[in-house]
């Protein structure tokens, strides 16, 4: 079974096409920061030894998360951001691997 992917996607919102920022530049640009900014936090979390520091930086991470997907959403509401769907035996065989490596590496 080959089959192409499919994007699935919305209809894209049109911007102009200016050597300025335009609306889709700016989502972008701010998806960006998001992304890098709750890497950051997941980080820290991982690093923290004080209760209270902690639990202040795992409620902004969340904020982070939150508004990073906010941000996805929007640009693929107006059909800035698509993903593809992938074939159903890629998956399998993909879940098959990830299974018998899990297995391989166990010490039980």
């Amino acid at each position: 079974m080959n089959q192409q992917n499919q994007k699935i996607s919305n209809p894209q919102t049109p911007v102009p096409t200016t050597s300025e920022m335009n609306d889709r530049d700016f989502v972008n640009e701010l998806l960006t920061t998001e992304k890098y900014m709750t890497t950051a936090y997941c980080t820290a979390l991982h690093e923290f030894s004080h209760e209270s520091l902690y639990q202040d930086i795992q409620s902004i991470f969340d904020e982070s998360q939150k508004a990073q997907r906010k941000l996805y959403d929007l640009m693929f509401q107006y059909g800035w951001y698509s993903v593809e769907a992938e074939d159903a035996q890629k998956l399998q065989q993909s879940y098959q691997k990830f299974q018998q490596t899990i297995q391989q590496q166990s010490p039980y």
